[in-house]
C-alpha cells in the first residue's frame, strides 16, 4: 500500500500558495485492508476513506469509463492493480494531475509543472470530452489563475457544447462553478471562456444579450474585476450581472436565480439592482420623494445592509464622484428618515392614512438634511 498526495495540493504548493487540504490517493489497497487499518469509509459512489488521525480524505486509486450522458455517466473501477499514472490521468486537467510520495518526491507524468510555468490549461487526454462540468471548472480555472485555455482544450470544449452535453448538467452544479468562478480574483476570464466555447447559450441564456455584445461584456468584465479588487461579496458580484442587464434586468435575473436556485441572499441584492438601480439617476433621485421611493425599494428600514450592498455594486458597475455622493445621500436620507416616530405617527392617524403621513413626515425629514 503507497499513499500520494495529488490534485490541488500539489500545484498549489508549487505556485507558492497556501494549501489548506490534502487529498491523497492510495495505490494497491482494498476496502478492507483500509478499514482495518483504522481509515473511516465515506464514499459512496467509489472507495473514499478518512485518515483516523488528520481525517484528511483517501481515494482509493481508481479508473473511469463513460457510460452515459453527463458528469455523472460514469462507470468506477477501484483495484489495488490500479496505478497512480492510470488515477491521474482520468483527471481534467495537466495542473490538477501530479502529485507527491510521502518524502515530497514530485509525480507528474503528463507536464503539469510545464504547464504551470508556462501559465497553461490544457486537458491530461481525450477523456476530458466526456465530462461536461469539466467545460465550466476550465472556465473558473481561467478566472482563479488567470491562465490560457490551450488551443486543442477549447477544440474539446466546444465539443462538448455542440454535442449538447452541457444541457444535462444539473441547475446546483452549474451555480456551485459559476458562484465559485465569481468568487474568484479574475472573474471576468470565466465569462470570456465560456464565450469562447459557445457555452454561455446552454447555462447562461439569460445572459446572452450582454455576453454576445463585445462591447458589453468588456464592461461587465470591469466593473467584475474593480469588484474582485475591492474584496466584494458573492451577492455584489452576481448584482452586477443584473446591471449589466439593464432593461431586461428583472424579468432576466428572476429566470436565471430560479433556473440555477440562487441562494436569496444572493438573488435578493440583484432583484434590488433591477428594481431600484435605475431610480438613482432618474430626474427626481435627488428629491426627498424619489431617495424616499429608493429606500422604500431595497428594504432599508430593515435591511440597511442591503442598501449599503446595492450602494457598492452600483459604484463597481460605475464608478466616480456621481456614486460617491449617491450613497453619501442616501445614507443621510436614511438617519434622517430613521429618526421619524412611526409609532407615535400611527398611534395618532386614522386607519387609512397612517402610511402617507408616514411618508410625508419622512419626506419632510429627508428634505432638512440632503
Amino acid at each position: 500500500m503507497k499513499r500520494y498526495v495529488v490534485g490541488g495540493a500539489v500545484r498549489d504548493a508549487l505556485l507558492g500558495l497556501p494549501v489548506a487540504d490534502r487529498d491523497w490517493v492510495v495505490v494497491g489497497a482494498t476496502p478492507e485492508e483500509m478499514t482495518a487499518a483504522g481509515f473511516r469509509p465515506v464514499g459512496k459512489d467509489f472507495p473514499v476513506f478518512l485518515h483516523p488521525e488528520t481525517q484528511e480524505e483517501h481515494a482509493l486509486a481508481r479508473t473511469e469509463r463513460k457510460s452515459g450522458r453527463g458528469y455523472k455517466g460514469f462507470t468506477v473501477y477501484a483495484a489495488p492493480d490500479i496505478s497512480l499514472e492510470e488515477d491521474l490521468r482520468r483527471r481534467d486537467l495537466t495542473i490538477n494531475a501530479m502529485a507527491q510520495d510521502e518524502t515530497g518526491r514530485l509525480i507528474d507524468p503528463f507536464g503539469g509543472e510545464r504547464d504551470l510555468r508556462a501559465g497553461l490549461l490544457r486537458h491530461v487526454s481525450e477523456a476530458f470530452a466526456e465530462d461536461p462540468l469539466r467545460v465550466l471548472r476550465v472556465a473558473r480555472f481561467a478566472a482563479r489563475f488567470g491562465f490560457r485555455i490551450a488551443d486543442e482544450t477549447l477544440v474539446l470544449m466546444r465539443r462538448l457544447v455542440d454535442a449538447g452535453e452541457m444541457q444535462v448538467l444539473v441547475p446546483e452544479r452549474v451555480w456551485q462553478e459559476i458562484s465559485r468562478g465569481l468568487a474568484e480574483p479574475q472573474p471576468a476570464r470565466m465569462f470570456d471562456a465560456l464565450v469562447r466555447c459557445g457555452a454561455q447559450h446552454a447555462v447562461l441564456p439569460e445572459l446572452d444579450a450582454v455576453l454576445g455584445d463585445g462591447a458589453a461584456r468588456t464592461a461587465l468584465g470591469a466593473a467584475l474585476e474593480r469588484a474582485a479588487r475591492a474584496g466584494a461579496s458573492l451577492a455584489e458580484r452576481f448584482a452586477l450581472l443584473a446591471h449589466a442587464l439593464a432593461a431586461r434586468c428583472e424579468a432576466g435575473m428572476t429566470a436565471l436565480c430560479t433556473r440555477l436556485r440562487v441562494p436569496n441572499e444572493v438573488e435578493e441584492l440583484s432583484l434590488a439592482v433591477c428594481r431600484c438601480g435605475a431610480g438613482l439617476r432618474t430626474a427626481d433621485a435627488d428629491a426627498p420623494v424619489g431617495l424616499l421611493a429608493t429606500l422604500k425599494c431595497v428594504d432599508a428600514f430593515r435591511r440597511p445592509e442591503r442598501l449599503a450592498a446595492l450602494l457598492r455594486t452600483l459604484e463597481y458597475a460605475v464608478p466616480g464622484a456621481a456614486s460617491v455622493q449617491a450613497a453619501r445621500r442616501l445614507a443621510r436620507a436614511l438617519d434622517a428618515a430613521r429618526a421619524v416616530d412611526a409609532g407615535a405617527i400611527a398611534a395618532a392617524s386614522p386607519a387609512g392614512e397612517i402610511a402617507a403621513r408616514i411618508d410625508a413626515a419622512r419626506e419632510r425629514a429627508i428634505e432638512s438634511v440632503v
